[in-house]
């Protein structure tokens, strides 16, 4: 039987994650590509042979060479620079959508068939770059960060009620970070709702720091997570890959869904919403029904998306005038 094929764009460490997490799954074969040919090959054969030990049956390449890619199920762009001090948001959008339309193009032009997970940063501002600049009907375009965040709460309040995080279900909404939207109003252990468990404070502290969770472990080791967001990554995968119909939080088109931008007509935005994932990619966004106030918070998070978007085609603007040739789409 044919193995599926998951390519991996960006070799670094959260690169590196991903594709072991495949392998570990068992999911397919896979394909690291990187810009430093010699790390993505040593990556690939390093991890290849740790297969007779972990007792994984997949093929593993690395390279720089986009042909590699050919026939992928899953393309996942991890590409892109992490924000550097004193950088302004401006220069990494302007740097990362360089990188990441340019990815997009060649995911395009040797795996038109493929889904494309995003990863790289500011991450509502690259999925928006990866559609445009891919040409991709957006159901097949999907962010990770749902659930990144997501498992970050679950883990939060694991620690918190001493159980196990297996029976711990939770929703949380919107832009990644300090934009996300907790609904502690759909958390619950083992069916029973979080607020019977845990005092307000403590789920709100659960929350917050679930929101900076990124931050926190920057703060602690000097670099970016990545066992956790590569997780997410394949998390997603797996339901694609194995046509699961799971129910994932991702950032996925939205335009009339959670009023997001209705009537927009083939121009709307991509939001952290649950979506039912299947071998089509995003097959469906299931709408919760909110309140005032978290319809309210949902907003304000949409418009934060909006102003990143609003950025890449004010900058993609700019280039076309300079007469680049890869930015005309991003307008």
């Amino acid at each position: 039987m044919r193995r599926a094929k998951i390519s991996i764009i960006g070799a670094g460490n959260t690169g590196a994650a991903c594709a072991v997490w495949a392998a570990s799954k068992e999911l397919g074969d896979i394909v690291l590509i990187d810009i430093a040919d010699g790390v993505a090959k040593g990556k690939a054969l390093d991890l290849y042979q740790s297969a007779p030990i972990e007792r994984f049956d997949c093929n593993i390449q690395g390279g720089s060479d986009y042909s590699l890619i050919e026939g992928s199920e899953i393309v996942v762009i991890t590409a892109g620079i992490p924000r550097k001090p004193g950088m302004s948001r401006d220069d990494l959008i302007k740097t990362n959508m360089g990188i990441v339309s340019s990815v997009a193009e060649k995911v395009a032009q040797f795996a038109p068939e493929a889904v494309i997970i995003v990863l790289s940063n500011p991450l509502d501002a690259m999925v928006y770059t990866a559609w445009k600049a891919s040409g991709f009907p957006a159901h097949r375009v999907l962010g990770q960060a749902g659930c990144l965040d997501v498992a970050r709460f679950r883990a939060f309040l694991s620690m918190e009620l001493g159980c196990s995080v297996e029976d711990i279900q939770a929703l949380l909404l919107g832009g990644h970070g300090d934009d996300m939207v907790p609904l502690p109003r759909f958390t619950s252990v083992h069916g029973i709702p979080i607020d019977q468990l845990l005092s307000k404070e403590k789920i709100d502290a659960c929350v917050q720091r679930a929101k900076v969770g990124g931050g926190e472990i920057v703060q602690l080791m000097g670099t970016s997570a990545y066992y956790a967001p590569a997780s997410g990554v394949i998390q997603m995968a797996e339901a694609i890959i194995k046509d699961k119909k799971r129910i994932l939080p991702c950032a996925a088109y939205c335009e009339q869904e959670y009023n997001v931008a209705p009537g927009a007509k083939g121009d709307g935005y991509f939001v952290g919403v649950p979506c039912v994932l299947g071998k089509g990619g995003m097959e469906k966004i299931v709408e919760a029904k909110l309140d005032a106030s978290e319809s309210a918070l949902l907003a304000e998070s949409v418009q934060h998306v909006k102003d990143l978007v609003a950025v890449v085609k004010k900058l993609a603007a700019e280039k076309n005038e300079q007469g680049a040739v890869m930015f005309p789409k991003l307008v």
